[in-house]
């Protein structure tokens, strides 16, 4: 499962690209299997609220997180949010996006959700 926030777009395009179930954070939004998150930046690097709010409640099941950003607002900022996500959460930080990502970008997401995401879900199915 894929859980993602997007604001202008960007995030919603790039789990398009992807052959994975998804759902788009809501208020209250709770989780019961693990999931990879795709989020963007607020700001000028900082976590958008919404996806604090979700994670407070859902942070456990996080296996990893994948960050959009721009990089005109300064590389010490570029991708903030993926930063703090993943060092509050000790989870890996998938990659860095600039807008809406490039295919190599979507490939490599692909491939760590089948490997490191998916598994888990099945193995909490059997």
């Amino acid at each position: 499962m894929i859980v993602f926030a997007s604001r202008t777009g960007n995030v919603r395009y790039i789990v398009s690209k992807l052959e994975v179930e998804s759902i788009e954070i809501t208020d209250n939004l709770i989780m019961d299997k693990p999931y990879l998150l795709i989020t963007y930046t607020d700001r000028l690097g900082d976590v958008p609220a919404k996806v604090s709010e979700f994670l407070e409640f859902n942070g456990h099941l996080c296996k990893g997180v994948v960050v959009s950003g721009n990089s005109n607002f300064g590389h010490n900022v570029f991708g903030g949010a993926g930063d703090k996500i993943a060092k509050i959460y000790q989870v890996p930080l998938v990659r860095k996006l600039e807008l809406r990502g490039f295919q190599a970008d979507y490939d490599a997401i692909q491939k760590f959700y089948e490997t490191r995401v998916k598994d888990e879900n099945l193995l909490k199915i059997k």
